[in-house]
């Protein structure tokens, strides 16, 4: 049976995106066209294909921030200002440190903290059994950089520890995680940067792993309408990197944990980052399109920035996903917001699809300049 605490998810797997009627997806029965971004024909991929038209050789010099570009961006909130000076302008260590502190008090890290109930919580006495108004509040406090050794996030993580818990799970404690690997990705990251790493979910993560490297909720879940899935979710692998990479960051790096990571990290770059390894085709068009937050949401964008933040040396498996990148750019150099997800957390950033997004911008750049830095 289905996990008792979380609800069933939208996700993506290697070669199905999803069953929505309204998203254009890959489809692979015989004799069917197929509704996505074509390889040159079906079953083989040319070396030179592109998802874009890319009009000239890219020269990712023209890509780099100017001064207007980084004075739109530090002009905005801590969260950003922060890791613009520690990503892109390259201040000195006290200087990022003054303007992290700013998260916790200022801004939207401020206003994020203020709404966390005495009981621990972000969704109120109606939030759904699984807590994951919660859980991704608690995310985006990580991804806005707020400090953990901070008053504000030793108060609000006191709580969650003491307060919440999986009460369809004998009460288990939410940072002792639940059953599913998307959402025990995130809940190993949390532990390992907020409180102390969690032992016992690491190891059954690493049981939890596919023969492909990757990771799938389908994989531990049964249910009577489909059999376990063998192969692997991007959205779900993500999750798990991103939490075995804070892990190990947090004094737990091992034999077993690097090579995990290696071998999840290769089930993205062998397709390419968005790309079906049976057929080559872009299995979900929405990939391609950058979003913040992005909750459990696997795209393109998210992908590299993980890749750079775990200090992967890129390839020419990662060239394809740059021009990606470098396509969404508008002409005055920022790059908009293409979607909003539908999950919600209490509170509000950037809203206006299509407007340019600092946040896309700011991960847009930082992930050029890792690209570019390699070569």
């Amino acid at each position: 049976m289905r996990s008792p605490v979380i609800p069933s998810l939208l996700r993506a797997d290697d070669e199905q995106a999803g069953s929505n009627p309204k998203v254009r997806v890959a489809d692979d029965t015989p004799g069917k066209p197929s509704d996505v971004i074509p390889a040159t024909r079906r079953g083989s991929v040319s070396q030179n294909h592109r998802p874009f038209a890319i009009k000239r050789p890219m020269r990712l010099q023209q890509y780099a921030p100017r001064p207007a570009h980084l004075k739109w961006l530090l002009d905005s909130d801590p969260a950003i200002r922060w890791q613009v000076m520690r990503d892109l302008t390259y201040q000195a260590p006290n200087t990022i440190a003054d303007e992290r502190s700013r998260v916790a008090s200022e801004g939207w890290g401020g206003e994020l903290l203020a709404r966390q109930s005495r009981t621990g919580n972000w969704g109120g006495p109606s939030e759904d059994r699984g807590l994951l108004t919660t859980l991704y509040s608690l995310v985006v406090l990580m991804d806005l950089g707020l400090d953990p050794a901070s008053k504000h996030a030793r108060r609000m993580i006191e709580r969650v520890e003491k307060r919440l818990v999986f009460k369809p799970l004998n009460n288990r404690p939410f940072l002792h995680g639940e059953t599913e690997p998307c959402i025990n990705g995130r809940i190993l990251a949390l532990g390992a940067y907020f409180t102390k790493p969690n032992d016992a979910l690491a190891r059954q993560l690493l049981r939890e792993q596919l023969e492909d490297g990757g990771w799938n909720c389908e994989a531990v879940e049964p249910s009577p309408k489909r059999p376990l899935s063998r192969r692997s979710s991007f959205h779900t692998t993500l999750c798990v990197l991103e939490g075995l990479l804070a892990y190990e960051r947090a004094g737990r790096k091992s034999a077993a944990i690097t090579s995990a990571r290696k071998r999840g990290e290769n089930y993205l770059l062998e397709r390419r980052m968005f790309r079906s390894l049976r057929t080559g085709e872009v299995i979900d068009e929405r990939w391609l399109r950058f979003s913040f937050p992005t909750f459990w949401h696997y795209d393109v964008l998210r992908g590299l920035d993980y890749l750079r933040n775990a200090g992967i040396k890129p390839d020419r498996r990662v060239r394809e996903a740059i021009e990606v990148v470098i396509e969404r750019r508008h002409q005055n150099g920022r790059w908009p917001l293409n979607l909003l997800h539908r999950e919600r957390i209490p509170l509000e950033m950037e809203t206006a699809v299509g407007s340019a997004s600092r946040w896309n911008t700011l991960r847009a750049l930082r992930v050029l300049r890792w690209y570019d830095n390699s070569r």
